[in-house]
């Protein structure tokens, strides 16, 4: 291992970026503080010495993979860390931005940070539209929330068996009239947000099947496959492919799962007790976690998808048929000495339901006599 490597850390914010080095000696000191500047970040580095005795860090936030470009082209090897894994001491309750960028650069050093997987321009585009397009659906449920509670507080209901948000829904919005002016207006706003949010949802989803259709044959290729399994259609396919990324950088579906946070967390005590299988490990980004998990659950309750001889529901059946023989032989791969057809035309026992640790917040572990949660599989007699 080469012993002239001179590592630094970077404590990044919107205006400053705090330096810290640690020298090939042992010694870690700070830089100073300097513009978030490309012209700043150029000049540094010239200053550091030889581009290929230099190991740069600093940790993933809001000010993007900027900076992370600027070093690559600079031939300057840079990794962006995982905040949340980065070492803390327990009694440590001093936080600057000199000692944050020092405590990188040790750690740097000491191999104790854990880096995340930075994203193309095509990855991160895709990503940036996925969650606008999360953002305006929850814009859209809040509006939604907004006027349904204006009218409970007024008394005012639907008829009977009108259900919520549709077309005579709708009808009997636009029919509704307040005596007092004040009320009417508030009643004008909210049902204009409503509108605003459903025009700005349509919008972005188009933009959205553009964006797909745009992407490079790869992504595309693995967002059609994610469409043969039960439950996941092209929007939930395009966030997993951009919140996830590569598939193929994760060696083996348990740390796919893991990273997705769809395992529960597992705490093996020096007692007797046993395993305790607890609540999920969440490490993805929400929305990663979300579109997983569900189809996820979807698959192990259902079992796998049907074959496109057969009938299925919704859209599902174009979904097969439109893929590869080769993409659903993955999706669904048959028991050993069984083929697919044999397999099809059998029915099989129900699926247990698949129960994603203990769930229960706030609440201890089932002593002995009772029945504890195993996490995957159903429940265990203690």
């Amino acid at each position: 291992m080469p012993t002239n490597l001179r590592y630094v850390g970077l404590d990044v914010h919107a205006e400053t970026i705090a330096v810290a080095v640690a020298e090939p000696d042992g010694e870690v000191r700070p830089l100073g503080i300097l513009p978030n500047r490309p012209e700043a970040v150029a000049k540094l580095i010239r200053k550091l010495g030889p581009r290929e005795h230099l190991r740069v860090c600093y940790e993933a936030g809001p000010c993007g993979y900027v900076l992370y470009w600027q070093l690559t082209r600079l031939g300057v090897p840079c990794d962006v860390v995982a905040p949340t894994l980065v070492p803390t001491k327990p009694g440590d309750r001093v936080k600057t931005d000199r000692r944050d960028a020092e405590k990188l650069a040790r750690c740097y050093r000491a191999g104790d940070l854990t880096p995340v997987w930075v994203p193309d321009a095509a990855h991160e585009a895709l990503r940036d539209l996925v969650r606008a397009r999360e953002a305006a659906k929850q814009d859209q449920l809040r509006a939604r929330h907004r006027l349904g509670k204006f009218l409970l507080r007024h008394g005012r209901r639907p008829l009977e068996g009108v259900k919520p948000w549709t077309q005579r829904h709708r009808r009997w919005l636009d029919a509704l009239h307040f005596e007092l002016a004040a009320q009417q207006a508030t009643l004008a706003d909210y049902l204009y947000e409503v509108d605003h949010a459903a025009t700005r949802l349509e919008r972005l989803e188009a933009a959205l099947d553009e964006a797909v259709q745009a992407a490079p044959a790869p992504m595309r290729a693995v967002m059609a496959a994610l469409q043969t399994l039960r439950g996941i259609r092209q929007v939930i396919a395009a966030t997993i492919v951009s919140e996830v990324g590569a598939l193929s950088r994760f060696p083996h579906p348990r740390e796919l799962m893991g990273y997705s946070g769809t395992v529960p967390s597992e705490r093996q005590p020096w007692s007797s007790r046993g395993h305790h299988h607890g609540r999920h490990t969440p490490s993805a980004p929400r929305p990663g976690r979300s579109r997983v998990g569900v189809p996820l659950q979807s698959e192990v309750r259902e079992g796998p998808p049907a074959t496109p001889t057969r009938p299925t529901g919704g859209d599902h059946r174009p979904r097969l048929e439109s893929a590869a023989a080769a993409v659903y032989a993955l999706s669904s791969p048959p028991r050993a000495g069984q083929t697919h057809a044999a397999r099809d035309h059998r029915r099989g026992p129900r699926a247990r339901r698949f129960h994603l640790g203990d769930r229960r917040r706030g609440r201890t572990p089932a002593r002995c006599g009772s029945v504890r949660n195993t996490g995957i599989g159903g429940r265990r007699a203690r």
